[in-house]
């Protein structure tokens, strides 16, 4: 499958990138999220949580396993987390 990164700022709105996050999913693309910061993080979470609610009527689950990752930005090495989004279909 096809996999997208997506890129959470401390700014994203949450139901935006959700919708992204469930639009992609119903398209069979993997998804990726990488956040750095504790408000892009935030804002991160809360997508995959409301792109929760907009793919239940498709009985698809979703749930997220964080790792970290390494970034160079200006020469300076930084520290990021990355949120790789895992579908499961429900049954029923």
């Amino acid at each position: 499958m096809p996999l997208l990164t997506l890129k959470v700022a401390g700014k994203s709105n949450p139901a935006t990138v959700a919708g992204a996050i469930a639009n992609n999913i119903r398209e069979g693309k993997d998804i990726e999220m990488v956040a750095m910061g504790p408000q892009s993080v935030n804002q991160a979470i809360k997508a995959i949580t409301i792109s929760r609610s907009y793919l239940a009527d498709d009985k698809i689950e979703l749930t997220f396993r964080p790792e970290f990752m390494h970034l160079e930005l200006d020469g300076e090495r930084k520290s990021a987390i990355k949120l790789v989004v895992l579908t499961h279909k429900v049954e029923g």
